[in-house]
């Protein structure tokens, strides 16, 4: 049976790449092949951003950083991710008066 395959992102470069899933070699470190920074794992319900599109690859860095991930679910999808620097600052806002963490505010659907 084939394994499936994963997104894997290098952020200065702004590229994504697909690679195998290898559950046995998760101390292995992944590279850009552009710029030899490290990869981060995004997972495989991942859909990359155009590369021309900085908001949008700076709405994921901050995602990524938060340390959310866009692995599948049992139902489908990775759940609602913001696509806006309008919704990150949103989310952050009402977590910095809430007390909530803010990677639970970044993946709410909406915000009280």
């Amino acid at each position: 049976m084939a394994h499936g395959k994963t997104s894997y992102v290098c952020l200065p470069c702004r590229a994504a790449y697909k690679q195998p899933y290898d559950p046995d070699g998760r101390d292995r470190q992944r590279v850009c092949p552009r710029c030899a920074q490290p990869l981060i794992h995004v997972g495989s319900a991942f859909a990359p951003p155009r590369r021309r599109d900085t908001a949008a690859w700076r709405t994921l860095s901050v995602l990524l950083h938060a340390g959310i991930r866009f692995h599948k679910s049992c139902c489908g999808g990775p759940g609602y991710r913001p696509r806006t620097l309008s919704e990150v600052r949103e989310r952050m806002t009402y977590a910095r008066r809430s007390g909530e963490p803010f990677a639970t505010a970044l993946v709410r659907y909406e915000v009280p």
